[in-house]
């Protein structure tokens, strides 16, 4: 596909030199930005030739079909919003670190027409290198979160101060909150290497089987899972599985199933997947409207994984992940909603969600349809705001759009 997914071999090669010459923490790719609000900026790249800082032919060529077809298509991508002929012909000579380029960034969108962002970033580095592209889309989908803006600390917040959204349970079905995580040391998806994602698993495992009390449970490798096992998990909505079209285009499910694994505790309440789209997904989650319970779970278990694995943090993005609309808080805090009143005035159910911030999902959430009337309505903004605050507009949201229901 692009650069990095072809470069395995190199790219390992690179890493080990590099760690054994000590050149310290944060994340490769991170590291090898060199400039603005990394982790670390001491990582010296080796010298390279010529070939390996030019972009392929092959690369090239279809970088150039991939661009025309979209700005030929109906496509309403912020990709094909903000990929001007202009920034196409800035970037697309460019390579990160890892060999990953413009193609590797916007070949899900290309690929997708019906994709509504369109990009993704292989490595750290991309959101730096290609920042011509990413800024843009970024202050679109986080409504309003400049260039120039500074992603504030981490902050969960008062975690005593949410409670029922729907004590009366006639509305809420049940209440998810959930956040991605990049481990430190390792670059995204599509430039890891086999050996970096079943090291990853491993380092995962370990950590989560050190958890106590409500968090106590199981970890289960996707490699070699018992039929029975995946089954149940698949049954309980809980097991994600390789076959998304937008993930594969972004060369992000190589190597399946090594490396990859989910975790959940002994009530199903608490998850983590491991290498599905970001390094990890923390997840939880029950039946119901207590929002306050669930989010309470969550900033425990954050904060617990968070002392034995160190997380990938930018100062100015703040948490790193491999999409852009998942950056900052990465919080999404959700909700499926039975609202059958609302939903026959679609447009209104949508305005009403986007003037709190919220989007409006089918019931197996993005890219799918309401399944009996039920749907998945979250938190859109996770940059420039703090954890609480992102939770906060999911929270004040949902209890209006459940007091116009009423209405109706």
């Amino acid at each position: 596909m692009g650069g990095c997914a072809s470069k395995d071999k190199k790219d390992s090669k690179v890493v080990e030199n590099e760690t054994a010459a000590g050149t310290g923490g944060g994340t490769d790719a991170e590291a090898a930005n060199g400039g603005e609000g990394c982790v670390s900026n001491s990582m010296v790249f080796l010298s390279r030739n010529k070939s390996d800082t030019m972009v392929d032919a092959a690369v090239m060529e279809k970088m150039e079909a991939g661009f025309a077809k979209l700005a030929a298509s109906d496509s309403k991508s912020l990709l094909k919003k903000y990929l001007t002929k202009e920034v196409f012909d800035a970037l697309k000579n460019k390579k990160t670190s890892f060999g990953s380029t413009l193609l590797d960034c916007v070949q899900s969108g290309f690929e997708n027409p019906d994709s509504g962002v369109g990009i993704y970033a292989p490595d750290a580095e991309a959101y730096s290198l290609f920042a011509d592209l990413f800024d843009p889309i970024i202050e679109d989908y986080h409504k309003g979160f400049k260039k120039t803006d500074k992603h504030p600390a981490s902050d969960f917040g008062d975690v005593n101060a949410f409670g029922n959204v729907d004590p009366t349970g006639e509305f809420v079905v049940s209440t998810r909150v959930r956040c991605g995580r990049s481990m430190e040391g390792y670059p995204f998806n599509p430039c890891l290497t086999e050996a970096q994602y079943k090291e990853m698993e491993g380092k995962v495992s370990t950590t989560l089987s050190g958890l106590e009390g409500e968090l106590k449970g199981k970890f289960y490798p996707l490699t070699g899972m018992d039929k029975a096992v995946q089954q149940q998990l698949i049954d309980d909505h809980f097991l994600f599985k390789e076959g998304d079209r937008f993930l594969q285009a972004a060369n992000a499910c190589r190597y399946w199933p090594s490396g990859r694994g989910i975790y959940h505790n002994d009530n199903k309440t608490f998850l983590v997947w491991c290498n599905e789209e970001d390094h990890l997904r923390i997840i939880s989650m029950q039946m119901g409207g207590d929002l306050g319970q669930v989010y309470r779970r969550l900033v425990t278990a954050v904060n617990d994984i968070e002392k034995r694995i160190p997380f990938s943090h930018h100062d100015r993005l703040g948490f790193l992940t491999f999409c852009p609309t998942n950056l900052g808080t990465t919080i999404r805090a959700s909700v499926h909603i039975k609202v059958p009143k609302l939903a026959k005035d679609y447009a209104k159910l949508e305005a009403t969600a986007d003037k709190y911030n919220l989007q409006v999902r089918g019931t197996r959430g993005e890219h799918s349809e309401a399944e009996g009337g039920i749907y998945d309505i979250s938190n859109k903004r996770r940059m420039g705001l703090t954890e609480f605050q992102a939770v906060k507009e999911m929270y004040d949201g949902i209890s209006e759009i459940i007091k116009i229901e009423k209405s109706l």
